[in-house]
């Protein structure tokens, strides 16, 4: 037995984090069934999952669903420019970055009525976009846009390399204005499911409203990452009112 009863979970996974850092657990390797882990450990399953549950948040270790639990893959951080919503060209540059497109139709209603400033059960395509590297998931896009302004160039799809630059980028006509609010919370189920990390992992959560020249709502996009992959870089530009030139 590892400890008394009360710890036994953190020995546990201190045991399995110590064979992950020095190499004997590699990366990308699956780990056994929990059911034989928690024989070897002589435990409960309950206890066990409990011990993977704190490397889960830890960040050494990902639960793929049907799959089993892997020790992760040292992941690169990418880097989110903001105003015009790029990744990093030289990150999506590498042939380990892939970015998947789907998109549907659906109404606006509630939430997405408001964003895009259009009558409810109004039209507009959706673009749900997952960007991985080595197989592992590091950000989530849904982008809409009104059905009328929907480029037809952007069809479901996969790319890579630099190609996945633009599929996180502003999808519609060449916005005049580009207005982004970031916060820092607790993913959905969903979201944490999707992006593989524990419900108590921050993301980083990005609304993007595009608009032309009119005013007009181009597109609105809402933008999540896990917290420790990706860096968001905003360009301040200095604004001269130019009554302070006139006279």
């Amino acid at each position: 037995m590892i400890g008394s009863v009360s710890s036994r979970h953190h020995d546990i996974a201190d045991d399995l984090r110590h064979q992950i850092t020095t190499g004997r657990i590699k990366p990308g390797e699956r780990l056994p069934s929990e059911a034989g882990l928690a024989d070897r450990y002589e435990v409960s399953t309950v206890t066990l999952r409990s011990a993977l549950a704190v490397l889960q948040r830890e960040g050494f270790v990902e639960k793929i669903h049907g799959k089993g639990n892997f020790v992760r893959r040292p992941l690169r951080k990418i880097m989110y420019v903001g105003g015009w919503g790029t990744l990093d060209p030289w990150t999506a540059a590498e042939a380990a970055l892939r970015v998947t497109v789907r998109s549907t139709t659906v109404q606006a209603h509630g939430h997405l009525a408001t964003l895009l400033k259009v009558p409810t059960g109004s039209s507009l395509t959706e673009f749900s976009c997952v960007s991985l590297a080595g197989g592992s998931p590091h950000g989530l896009a849904r982008i809409y846009v009104p059905c009328d302004l929907t480029p037809g160039a952007v069809v479901d799809d996969e790319s890579s390399g630099q190609e996945a630059v633009t599929r996180f980028a502003v999808l519609g006509p060449p916005p005049a204005a580009v207005r982004e609010t970031v916060c820092a919370r607790l993913p959905t189920p969903d979201e944490a499911s999707a992006l593989r990390i524990g419900s108590t992992v921050a993301v980083l959560a990005i609304t993007r409203i595009a608009t032309d020249s009119a005013g007009r709502v181009v597109e609105a996009a809402l933008l999540v990452f896990p917290g420790d992959r990706v860096d968001a870089v905003f360009a301040t530009h200095h604004v001269i009112d130019e009554r302070q030139t006139q006279g």
